[in-house]
């Protein structure tokens, strides 16, 4: 696990940032954190680093959404599912499969129903306002092999993947 110390809103913008410039089609990111914490800006930084041009909101209320840009960005929040069986509306399978990015908010929630390939992004409160701590858990094959990436982007120098 990588641990991340985030005191603005732009700190948390430029990990974005970095993850996104090591995107690859099929990665899956798995955002998890309280409300408010920071898992809908993390994910429009991270769309705009990918070159998605439009305005990102998030997709609490229609749980899926589709941008294009480097890559497809599949931004899902699936804090409104009241049954795991719901998941099965949103085609998670076929988004999995398109080649594109699947970013889940809330996905700790789904984290069953997912591949066993995934980044985790945890977002914890700090002591100030703006002070967050995140963790990024890699997990799955292609996740590990990045380890040293990601590292690099957390800028930790400490990497225990």
């Amino acid at each position: 696990m990588i641990t991340v110390s985030s005191s603005s809103p732009e700190d948390t913008s430029k990990l974005a940032s970095g993850l996104a410039d090591i995107a690859e089609g099929g990665d899956v990111l798995v955002l998890v954190g309280d409300l408010g914490a920071g898992k809908t800006a993390f994910s429009k930084a991270y769309g705009k680093a990918l070159g998605v041009d439009e305005p990102m909101t998030s997709p609490t209320f229609t749980l899926a959404r589709e941008y294009e840009g480097r890559l497809t960005l599949h931004h899902l929040d699936v804090y409104r599912l009241e049954q795991m069986a719901e998941v099965l509306h949103l085609d998670l399978p076929d988004l999995l499969d398109s080649g594109g990015v699947v970013l889940i908010e809330w996905g700790d929630a789904i984290m069953p129903m997912l591949p066993q390939d995934f980044l985790e992004v945890r977002f914890t409160f700090g002591e100030g306002d703006d002070d967050r701590s995140i963790e990024l858990r890699p997990v799955g094959p292609r996740w590990l092999a990045r380890c040293d990436a990601i590292d690099a982007i957390a800028g930790s120098g400490d990497a225990e993947c």
